[in-house]
């Protein structure tokens, strides 16, 4: 069975000549670009290739990271424009109420009446808290905050969510 990998950031360049690569970070969890951590380099039609970070520090904004075995500019030129992946078993344990996107993406949203509202396609997540965009059957898309007095049950086995909108919500 193959492994499932996870996304955690993109290469979008190299930086120097001491083989450093920039990182467009797209996971809350620090300790991924510690020294150590093992990451996979996934690009088109290849096989995911796994890395150790051996330094890791922050310039500008992205995060620069340089792999064990790999010093020089040349050995990681081709690294470019791939994403770099978490295992499975590598992913970080949560608190209760808190959720990996891929968990949420999917899910069928219920109200309470048990009337189906549609099926969450994407995650925003402008600042306080996420936003869960659903998609409905011939209506527009509707935004859903992630907010206790609005989602009452998630269910990541079954893939059903279950919400009390507040007034105005679905209008």
């Amino acid at each position: 069975m193959e492994k499932q990998l996870f996304n955690v950031g993109k290469i979008i360049n190299t930086h120097g000549i001491k083989g450093e690569v920039k990182v467009h970070r797209v996971t809350d969890f620090d300790e991924r670009f510690e020294p150590g951590q093992l990451l996979y380099w996934v690009s088109d039609k290849k096989e995911p290739k796994p890395l150790v970070i051996r330094t890791h520090r922050i310039h500008k904004g992205f995060d620069l990271v340089s792999f064990e075995d790999h010093p020089t500019i040349n050995d990681v030129e081709g690294y470019k424009n791939g994403k770099l992946m978490v295992s499975e078993e590598h992913q970080e344990e949560l608190d209760d109420h808190e959720f990996y996107f891929y968990e949420i993406i999917g899910c069928t949203v219920f109200l309470e009446s048990g009337e189906e509202l549609g099926e969450i396609k994407e995650i925003l997540t402008p600042g306080a808290n996420d936003v869960w965009v659903v998609k409905r059957k011939n209506q527009p898309d509707v935004l859903i905050p992630y907010i206790e007095p609005v989602v009452k049950e998630v269910d990541t086995e079954r893939k059903t969510i279950i919400i009390d909108p507040i007034e105005g919500l679905l209008d």
